[in-house]
């Protein structure tokens, strides 16, 4: 069974529904739920916000959180991930934010993704440097890493 459909069972079971607030998948994550029949019983929306604009727009996320941090960062998955919650009538949410490549800078490389984990306990955020393996590989592997921190959070619950 794949990972999506572990992720689809477990909410079903729990009564959980689920957002994702995706940038540099650009819902991808979204996808792989929704490639399963019956996924709607447990997704109920997907924000693919690509911009820093659309950051503010869908999902709340401060100008200012994205001025002093940048959109690749923490602080920024973390209002993602509250944001997907709030505007959602959801009780878990997960969300990515990252440097897909190519390119990235010194201070934030070509690999790093940044990603929020939300539900009624609060936000927890991590960051994962995937390396620059390229575009196609930093995105799935970004992915796959949001589709384990759901199920993560679904069997914890």
């Amino acid at each position: 069974m794949s990972l999506a459909a572990q992720i689809l069972d477990l909410a079903k079971e729990r009564g959980i529904m689920i957002a994702t607030a995706e940038s540099c998948t650009g819902g991808m994550v979204s996808a792989a739920l929704t490639d399963i029949p019956g996924s709607s019983a447990v997704v109920e929306r997907a924000f693919v916000t690509y911009t820093n604009q659309a950051k503010m727009d869908m999902l709340g996320v401060a100008a200012s959180t994205l001025e002093a941090q940048g959109a690749v960062s923490e602080e920024v998955a973390a209002e993602m991930a509250e944001g997907a919650l709030k505007h959602a009538p959801v009780q878990l949410a997960v969300s990515i934010t990252g440097i897909a490549g190519p390119g990235g800078s010194e201070f934030k490389p070509e690999g790093r993704v940044c990603f929020g984990i939300a539900d009624a306990s609060g936000v927890r955020t991590e960051t994962v440097e995937f390396g620059a393996q390229g575009r196609d590989k930093v995105r799935a592997a970004a992915r796959d890493h949001a589709l384990a921190l759901l199920k993560g959070a679904l069997l914890a619950t």
